[in-house]
């Protein structure tokens, strides 16, 4: 049965503005970047601090002068605006931008925030495709080899069946392609470059290449047979039978496997190799007479103004007695547009306070680390920790730390890199897991690789050094580190 009723609830909502804030704060330099030039396009009171239609710095700190001699308080929100049926809410906060892609813009004279260049990467389905292109041989075949093309993962491989793609044809293109004309135009695709383009898993992705050797060399020609007929072993390491099933010695199957490891188990990666890619840090830390400080890069700090002719605009409108109907709406429209600016402004300038103090807290956090580069001087530092330093929701740190980085002496490093769990040694202190997890390396990059430490030496080794640790939590920091178990890591 249904009912009808009232109830009075307390709900707490987050402001457009501060939703704005929100998503300003979790974007990266690059991303930003994005986003402030989306918002100088679509909001024309809102201007590059080197415009000549800005207005001076001091003009903006201080709140916009509306119309009718009232101002807008510090604390003005966008709902006091809705009252007001002729505003669209829409022109005041607007959250529909894309975040994915990335453009580079002019960033202002800073000769002390150095930003490290983006490279932007061709992708190497344009490659295939311009390759296909010359030599299919008319445009039936184009058709269909673009949309095999078009179906290859971004690591190089097809993993989705001719079978549908042939319905793929039929319904996007309403061409009906038979399993035979499919096979040529793969055939085709898997002899373009780079070696390995297109297979459909990754023993056919390495016999692609091999076949591509030169075959007068023993080496390449025992490759292609291991590869071919006993890949299971060959993955799982069977060193011993291998050499009694082909009759060959330790040092034969030696030389065939580094032919194997010298391969690209990855090819479509390979196409953008060639180009160095590089991140844009978010801060970069600086010694300032023995002190470390940090500083945002010129991407994390820009500098918008507000319009000096809006402003005017406004000004001549309090000076009109009687001002025409095409007037207001147009100051209407004006009011917006600064309110909007300003908003914008003051969710930057909250977004730089943010990550300054959080990075801020970071380094006091992990100031040994930071001297040197030393990992065994991290401390132990979750977001709860940084979080009630600044005296900031966890979430906020948690957004803060995502995809930023800093660039430092040795290297450009992720602000999740600086958090990890504690553990207590035997002599009671707390130390970090990275502590531990970099002895780790260190031992297995030390090993023996004809016999490789199992995990049981190597809890033994970190109990040695006064790290009491069960064996499984060795296989979680050996697995973290993407180091494969002993058998795998054994060499001949």
């Amino acid at each position: 049965m249904l009912k009808q009723g009232l109830q009075q609830k307390q709900l707490q909502k987050l402001s457009p503005q501060q939703i704005q804030f929100i998503k300003l704060l979790q974007l990266n330099a690059v991303d930003l970047q994005q986003r402030i030039d989306n918002e100088l396009i679509e909001n024309p009171a809102l201007l590059k601090g080197d415009d000549e239609d800005a207005a001076p710095k001091e003009q903006v700190e201080n709140e916009v002068e509306i119309a009718e001699g009232t101002e807008a308080e510090a604390n003005v929100s966008v709902e006091d605006y809705l009252a007001d049926d002729t505003f669209d809410v829409k022109e005041y906060v607007n959250d529909d931008y894309d975040s994915e892609g990335f453009h580079l813009s002019d960033e202002g004279n800073d000769e002390d925030r150095k930003d490290i260049p983006f490279a932007e990467t061709a992708s190497f389905h344009d490659s295939l495709l311009e390759q296909f292109i010359a030599i299919a041989i008319n445009e039936r075949e184009e058709m269909i080899g673009r949309q095999i093309i078009g179906t290859i993962d971004d690591d190089g491989y097809l993993r989705r069946e001719l079978d549908a793609i042939i319905n793929d044809l039929a319904f996007g293109q309403n061409v009906e392609a038979t399993i035979d004309e499919m096979q040529v135009c793969l055939h085709k695709i898997q002899s373009l470059d780079p070696a390995g383009i297109a297979a459909t898993s990754l023993q056919d992705c390495l016999l692609l290449q091999l076949k591509r050797k030169n075959h007068d060399r023993n080496e390449v020609v025992l490759a292609e047979h291991i590869i071919r007929n006993d890949f299971e072993d060959f993955i799982k390491k069977h060193y011993d039978k291998l050499t009694k099933q082909y009759k060959i010695t330790e040092a034969d199957l030696k030389l065939a496997i580094t032919v194997i490891t010298h391969l690209n188990p990855k090819p479509g990666e390979s196409a953008s190799a060639g180009k160095p890619q590089f991140i844009n840090p978010d801060f970069v830390l600086v010694d300032n007479d023995g002190n470390l400080e940090v500083q945002l890069t010129a991407r994390n700090a820009p500098d918008l103004r507000i319009s000096r002719n809006y402003m005017e605009t406004l000004k001549g409108y309090d000076a009109n007695p009687n001002p025409s109907k095409e007037l207001k709406q147009t100051v209407q429209f004006i009011k917006q547009k600064l309110d909007s600016a300003r908003w914008f402004i003051d969710s930057i300038r909250q977004r730089q306070h943010t990550l300054l103090i959080t990075m801020n807290a970071i380094l006091h956090h992990q100031y040994e680390y930071f001297l040197e580069g030393d990992e065994t001087k991290m401390k132990p530092m979750i977001l709860k920790d940084i979080a009630e330093k600044v005296g900031l929701d966890i979430s906020t740190i948690s957004r803060v730390a995502n995809s930023k980085y800093v660039q430092t002496d040795f290297g450009v490093i992720p602000l999740k890199f600086f958090f990890s769990e504690g553990i207590t040694n035997d002599e009671g202190e707390e130390v970090s897991s990275r502590e531990v997890k970099k002895i780790l390396k260190d031992a297995i990059e030390a090993e023996d690789k004809h016999k490789p430490l199992p995990d049981e030496r190597l809890m033994d080794i970190l109990k040695e050094k006064g790290y009491n640790i069960a064996r499984r939590t060795v296989a979680k920091y050996r697995e973290q580190l993407n180091i494969p178990v002993a058998r795998l890591r054994k060499e001949i």
